[in-house]
C-alpha cells in the first residue's frame, strides 16, 4: 500500500519520509541512497567551503540518482563567515528545486528562491515561529519536537502536543513531523496527528551508507531514550546530544549559573566531534548529536532496507487501527 500526502505529491517522492540536513552526515552518497530508497534527503550546505564545492556535491548526487533531493541551509551566526549567497546561487544554478532552511527565518533568500521556483521547507521548534515563517513566505513547516537531536528550542514541548498545535495554527500548510521519529508506528501516528510526512535524522545515521564511524552507529543501536544530554541551556542555545564523557562534563559546568560559553567552547567545538567521533570512532572524543529516537533503533540497514521496513511497519500499524476501529 502507498501513502500519498501533500508532501509526496509536492516533491514527487514515493514515501512520506524525509532525511533533513545533518552536520557531518548529509553528504551526497547518503542523500542519493535516501532518494533511491524513495525518501527525500538533503545535502548539508555549510559543510562545504564554497558554492562551487556545493555545486560539485549536487552534481555527484545527480550522477547517482535521478530522483528528487534537496539542499539544507542552516542560517546561524558563525565565527567564520558562511557563504550563504554562494550556496543560494549554486542551488538555483544547479536546478535544485527543494531547500530546507533552519535557524533564523530565510527572509533574505526567499525572493530569489521564489523567482527560481524553489520550494522552501523551514524547520521550527514552536507554533509561533512556524506561523511567522509561513507569513514570510515559506512553503512547508518541519516542526521539531523536544525529542529531536540537535536544537529542540527552549520551550520543551513534545511532538505529540506540538505537532497538532502547529497543524491547527496553519490550516492548509503541509507539515513535516520531526523529533522521535524512527519507525512506521511513528509515521502513522504523525499522519494521524495531521502531518504530511516525518523527518528522521538519528535513524538515518544508523544506516550502512551514513559516512560516520561504525562504532558510532553501534552506539546508537545500544543507547536508550535516556542516553542523551541537553547542553547549552544557560545560553538559550539548547542542543540534545549523545550522553558521553564530554557532554556530561559540559552539562556539569553549565549547572553553574555564572558559567559562560568560553568555559565550554573547547569541549563543544563541532570539528572536534566530527573528526574524533564520526571520523575516528572515539565515542568520548567530542559532542555529537543524537535524539531520543535512538531507543527505537535496533539495526544498521541500508537506506533501501530501512525505508521498506518503515513502510511495512506503517502498513501493519494502519491494519491494527482498522481492526480496532471495527
Amino acid at each position: 500500500m502507498t501513502f500519498k500526502t501533500r508532501i509526496t505529491e509536492m516533491f514527487g517522492i514515493e514515501t512520506p519520509i524525509v532525511m533533513g540536513g545533518m552536520t557531518g552526515v548529509g553528504y551526497g552518497e547518503l542523500v542519493a541512497a535516501v532518494a533511491e530508497a524513495g525518501a527525500l534527503g538533503f545535502i548539508t550546505a555549510h559543510m562545504f567551503p564554497s558554492g562551487e564545492a556545493l555545486r560539485a556535491e549536487i552534481d555527484k548526487v545527480r550522477r547517482i540518482t535521478d530522483k528528487p533531493f534537496g539542499v539544507n541551509l542552516t542560517l546561524l551566526p558563525s565565527i567564520n563567515p558562511i557563504p550563504y549567497e554562494e550556496y543560494r546561487e549554486a542551488i538555483i544554478a544547479s536546478g535544485v528545486r527543494i531547500v530546507e532552511t533552519a535557524g533564523r527565518a530565510p527572509t533574505e533568500h526567499l525572493p530569489a528562491f521564489k523567482e527560481a521556483g524553489v520550494q522552501v521547507i523551514h524547520k521550527c521548534t514552536s507554533v509561533r515561529h512556524s506561523v511567522s515563517a509561513v507569513r514570510k513566505g515559506v512553503d512547508v513547516i518541519s516542526i521539531d519536537g523536544f525529542e529531536c537531536a540537535g536544537h529542540p528550542g527552549e520551550d520543551d514541548v513534545g511532538l505529540v502536543v506540538l505537532l497538532p498545535a502547529t497543524v491547527d495554527a496553519l490550516p492548509g500548510v503541509p507539515i513535516i513531523a520531526s523529533g522521535g521519529m524512527a519507525d512506521g508506528r511513528g509515521l502513522v501516528a504523525a499522519l494521524a496527528l495531521g502531518a504530511d510526512a516525518v523527518n528522521m535524522g538519528t535513524r538515518f545515521c544508523a544506516t550502512q551508507e551514513a559516512a560516520i564511524h561504525p562504532a558510532v552507529k553501534r552506539k546508537i543501536v545500544e543507547n536508550t531514550e535516556r542516553d542523551t544530554v541537553l547542553v547549552g541551556r544557560p545560553l538559550r542555545n539548547t542542543a540534545r546530544v549523545a550522553r558521553n564523557a564530554v557532554s556530561e562534563e559540559v552539562a556539569a559546568i553549565q549547572r553553574n549559573p555564572d558559567s559562560t560559553f568560553d568555559d565550554v567552547k573547547h569541549l563543544m567545538a563541532g570539528a572536534r566531534g566530527r573528526d574524533r567521533v564520526y571520523g575516528q570512532g572515539d565515542l568520548d572524543g567530542g559532542i555529537w548529536s543524537s535524539g531520543q529516537s535512538q531507543a527505537l533503533i535496533h539495526d544498521i540497514p541500508t537506506c533501501r532496507e530501512l525505508v521498506a521496513n518503515i513502510m511495512a511497519q506503517a502498513e501493519a500499524a494502519r491494519a491494527r487501527i482498522d481492526r480496532i476501529a471495527r
